[in-house]
């Protein structure tokens, strides 16, 4: 019988083994970002490689476009590992440069690393795969590629769809500039079109017969803006004006839109905010003499923590230590932290981490557990799963300490040698934390009973209506 330190030995050695390739498959994507729900280069490029390891490959999984499931072995306990691969816009953006520099204009980019992630998480997968078939453990090992997470809610569409409905834990993992276990919720979030329409008409001739679709607009956002001096101090509403109606002002614009992302920390304390805010574009409507369409657009569930599975990956993660950084490494962190990042970038970027932190420029720790539960201010798709199976994720130094999330700055680290190194504390941890869910299923009925405790009688429920799709994104209004 092995113990728990030769267990670890061996996860770290099957990770070690294929990090090489992996890493490549990080990069590969880096070079090639694509949107939510277009990432067809990079399912192709994952399902490729998880195909040549041996796992049974499910492309478009339940329906969700570039969406994939990869599973080795058979029965029970099923272990999830989730994995990310979307980038964002306009954050294309030179390798290795000290500067803002585009490989293309305009360009998209990986600005959360999310190549990264997805690679690392797969890399887990494998090693777990293997050290199941080494030690003939029964049970499932499933990877989830999951499109969309920054604008769109993949895994929201996968949890409509009951991807995730018969697993038993799940696991995953954020580039990061620290090495810590992720304890904290996160923010709801609804996401919703609100489409003006009203009538065009000459400006100046005969302002009178036109009805301004971009007054209506204009008017929702002064309205919402006066809602904030009424609405909960840990919620968020934000704006984007998608269509201003033409660039012809001597036309009054007949359709215009904006996209609306409502945060709090409860779904239903968003949904209550989303009520309100359908009602001041109904009175914006009503004072322009247009119609407003309202459509969701993607959503989001607050993250359930789940200290049981912390605590072990934790232990884990610990046990292995942080990345070993050289000194070319250190060198470029710093070069980028003079160049590029402020004193503001290191504070905000820390904040409400250990002030010591601020010395470093690459972190070489462990961060412990803090004792208290927070609330991240920011949303990812990672809850709805929460709420469905119990799920765990810790995040990994990729990145020089001081670099924001969706930043040029964070793109040309994101196919660096230190990011690597974060990849690979990720794979393990992660296999090793799953590994000892199947080796000791004690620890899943125990993580089991803490969901159930944590949302009592309630269950999931999806924040994206049934009628609406992934496609809807970027379908043009008739």
């Amino acid at each position: 019988m092995r113990n728990d330190f030769l267990d670890l030995e061996e996860i770290a050695r099957h990770v070690d083994a294929k990090a090489s390739d992996f890493c490549d498959l990080s990069d590969r994507i880096w070079a090639v970002p694509e949107l939510a729900f277009q990432e067809r280069c990079a399912m192709a490029e994952q399902s490729e490689i998880l195909a040549q390891e041996g796992f049974r490959i499910t492309q478009n999984a339940g329906g969700v476009p570039m969406a994939i499931l990869a599973e080795f072995g058979e029965g029970g306990p099923i272990i999830g590992i989730l994995g990310e691969y979307d980038a964002l816009p306009e954050l294309s953006q030179v390798s290795g440069s000290l500067h803002q520099e585009a490989v293309v204009p305009g360009a998209h980019g990986h600005g959360c690393g999310h190549n990264l992630l997805g690679a690392g998480s797969a890399l887990a997968a494998v090693a777990l795969k293997q050290s199941l078939a080494f030690e003939r453990v029964s049970g499932t090992v499933r990877y989830y590629g999951c499109p969309a997470e920054e604008n769109g809610g993949g895994k929201t569409y996968m949890a409509r769809a009951g991807l995730f409905d018969d697993l038993d834990v799940a696991f995953c993992w954020h580039p990061h500039i620290v090495n810590e276990i992720s304890t904290r919720s996160s923010l709801a979030e609804i996401q919703a079109y609100f489409r003006f329409r009203g009538r065009a008409a000459h400006a100046a001739a005969l302002p009178h017969l036109g009805r301004s679709a971009l007054d209506a607009v204009e008017l929702m956002n002064v309205g919402v803006n006066y809602m904030r001096e009424h609405m909960p101090s840990d919620a968020r509403v934000h704006y984007a004006v998608t269509n201003t109606g033409g660039e012809a002002p001597n036309t009054v614009q007949a359709y215009a839109e904006s996209l609306f992302s409502i945060r709090s920390p409860l779904l239903p304390d968003a949904q209550q905010l989303f009520a309100r805010i359908k009602k001041i574009a109904e009175g914006a409507a009503l004072m322009t003499e247009t119609s407003v369409a309202i459509q969701i657009a993607g959503g989001s569930s607050n993250i359930v923590p789940n200290n049981v599975l912390q605590e072990v990956m934790y232990e884990n993660m610990r046990r292995i230590g942080a990345p070993r950084f050289d000194d070319a490494d250190y060198s470029f962190a710093k070069q980028l932290r003079e160049a590029a990042l402020t004193a503001e970038d290191l504070s905000s970027s820390l904040a409400p981490r250990d002030p010591a932190l601020k010395s470093k420029i690459l972190h070489d720790g462990i961060l412990p557990i803090p004792p208290n539960e927070e609330v991240d201010m920011g949303t990812t798709d990672v809850g709805d799963v929460s709420w469905i199976v119990p799920l765990a994720q810790c995040h990994t130094s990729c990145f020089a300490i001081g670099t924001g999330f969706h930043t040029w700055q964070l793109v040309t680290q994101s196919n660096l040698p230190a990011a690597h190194k974060g990849v690979i504390l990720a794979a393990k941890t992660i296999a090793a934390t799953a590994a000892d869910c199947l080796r000791n299923p004690a620890i899943i009925v125990r993580a089991k009973a803490e969901l159930k405790q944590r949302i009592g009688d309630g269950l999931y429920v999806c924040p994206i209506p049934p009628d609406v799709m992934p496609e809807d994104l970027w379908k043009k209004p008739a």
